[in-house]
């Protein structure tokens, strides 16, 4: 009862004019931003940062809740129309959408789409809602040792799920906790990987790095490539934006399935909704073979769409519960939204619900209102963000790497920052000549510095017992988990061994039959 009479003085403060514009202005700016190939939602919200420098906290905080879930639809779009994914998080979504997309149902592939989000989203911010104050007591109940197995927990999982190889991941994964150390160590003052550059005492931003890696690594990338960028596509987003009550049918289940994935997985370090995402395209994919889809895979399936958009709309929801409960970002957005909160002097965590709970409230309003601006903008006009991608593409890149260097320049005002800008960017194409994934970087830099302080702060408190790391139900739960995946992950990769060799003997034995009747 206490959480909807907070929550109706939250709606109170969210429904002026003026805030009901700024978060129009954000679902607008963060879907176009977001539609944009290497840039997504993470970029969406970094490039816009600076643009809230002078606004009040509320405005701002409300114009963000906007960027927030609109950038992750954008992300969506070129996943759909081109095979271009804004983001990781939108890349199992893209493989059914963008089939559906060259069978002719671009306008459903992009209505499965918006209306996913706007599910996954709307449940997750309610459950947070509800359950807010039991995650902020969950909060106080973790110790040093419960957070760095999250982030031991964060660093594996995301390093094993989200790339091919597990080997690649944790090289992604060691890119990015190099990148964490650079700066002054806050517990000895030891000065590590600065060159001597006072800028660099403070680290490097993760809005630099961001940017670099995902929005200039993919400018150098395009550009180094002979063959047409995408940026001209012949796929037409024909047909009406609507389901019919088959089609609705058909997504509701996978809605719903998609959205118990991204749930849970917005509350731990994981990096994002790459795994949930991944998750829920697998579940619908085993489902659909067991139903003999013929359509999954070929033309298209709308459940391939709905599971994965759901679980990551889903994550967002319940990511921004635990940076507003606990103070912990769990993706490359939460963590730049987190620069936001610390840029009107707020700290996120449970502190936040006591000093600050006006705007807190007013922030999970503005929420629930940008899911339904969300969908009013895009789903009757979703088929018109396509001609976004019509821009040619040697006026596309450009103006993106333009955006990113001001974008940047406009948060530090350092020249250092472009030149780490610059460099960061070719790292990241480097990474993508090398088939890296950029998931395990991010949260590396994210969580590396929590990572080192508090395994600095459990060596200290056991005193040399190295069963303090395993003395609560949370990080034998964590740990047990791993290693579960671990063997089962092991288990599956030696069947498919099996079956392969199997299936090599079955097709050599015939040729063999029949070289000997010749």
């Amino acid at each position: 009862m206490e959480q909807i009479i907070s929550l109706i003085g939250g709606f109170a403060g969210a429904l002026t004019p003026m805030n009901l514009l700024l978060l129009f202005i954000g679902a607008m700016l963060g879907t176009a931003v977001g539609v944009l190939p290497g840039l997504g939602s993470s970029m969406a919200v970094a490039l816009l940062l600076p643009v809230t420098f002078s606004m009040d906290p509320t405005g701002a905080l409300i114009m963000f809740a906007g960027v927030y879930y609109g950038g992750l639809f954008g992300d969506s779009i070129s996943g759909i129309l081109l095979n271009t994914p804004g983001s990781a998080t939108a890349i199992a979504g893209s493989f059914e959408g963008h089939r559906m997309a060259l069978d002719g149902r671009a306008a459903k592939a992009l209505a499965t789409s918006a209306l996913g989000a706007f599910t996954g989203g709307l449940l997750a911010t309610t459950v947070v809602v509800f359950t807010s104050p039991y995650i902020v007591k969950l909060a106080s109940m973790f110790g040093p040792a419960e957070y760095f197995a999250l982030a031991v927990f964060a660093f594996i999982a995301i390093s094993w799920v989200v790339s091919e190889s597990f080997i690649k991941g944790i090289a992604s994964l060691a890119i990015g906790l190099l990148i964490a150390l650079v700066g002054v160590d806050g517990v000895s003052g030891t000065v590590r990987l600065t060159m001597d550059v006072p800028h660099l005492f403070d680290g490097i931003d993760i809005i630099v790095v961001t940017v670099g890696l995902l929005a200039l690594g993919e400018v150098f990338y395009r550009a180094s490539r002979r063959r047409t960028v995408p940026g001209r596509s012949s796929i037409i987003s024909s047909g009406r934006p609507w389901l019919n009550r088959k089609e609705i049918r058909q997504a509701m289940p996978a809605w719903l399935r998609g959205t118990a994935f991204g749930l849970p997985f917005g509350a731990i370090p994981a990096g994002g909704a790459e795994v949930p995402s991944f998750l829920a395209y697998s579940t619908e994919k085993k489902l659909a073979q067991r139903r003999r889809d013929s359509d999954f895979g070929t033309r298209g399936a709308i459940q391939g769409v709905a599971g994965p958009e759901a679980a990551g709309n889903a994550t967002a929801g319940s990511a921004m519960g635990a940076l507003l409960a606990i103070g912990l970002p769990t993706s490359a957005t939460a963590a730049i939204m987190l620069a936001a909160f610390r840029q009107y002097g707020m700290q996120p965590g449970p502190l936040l619900f006591d000093r600050s709970a006006d705007l807190v409230w007013t922030l999970f309003a503005s929420l629930f209102l940008g899911l339904f601006v969300l969908l009013a903008l895009n789903l009757p006009f979703a088929p018109l963000w396509a001609k976004l991608l019509k821009i040619p593409a040697h006026l596309l890149y450009p103006g993106i790497a333009v955006l990113a260097a001001v974008g940047v320049y406009a948060i530090g005002g350092s020249v250092i920052d472009l030149a780490l800008l610059f460099g960061l960017g070719l790292l990241g194409l480097l990474m993508r000549r090398f088939d890296l994934p950029m998931a395990p970087v991010l949260i590396g830099v994210i969580l590396g510095p929590m990572a080192e302080t508090e395994l600095r702060r459990s060596v200290s408190v056991a005193e040399g017992q190295l069963s303090y790391f395993v003395s609560s139900p949370v990080t034998i739960a964590l740990y047990g988990v791993l290693a579960i995946g671990a063997i089962v992950l092991l288990v599956i990769k030696f069947r498919k061994r099996t079956v392969l060799k199997r299936e090599t003997k079955t097709v050599s034995q015939p040729e063999q039959v029949g070289s000997g009747t010749n």
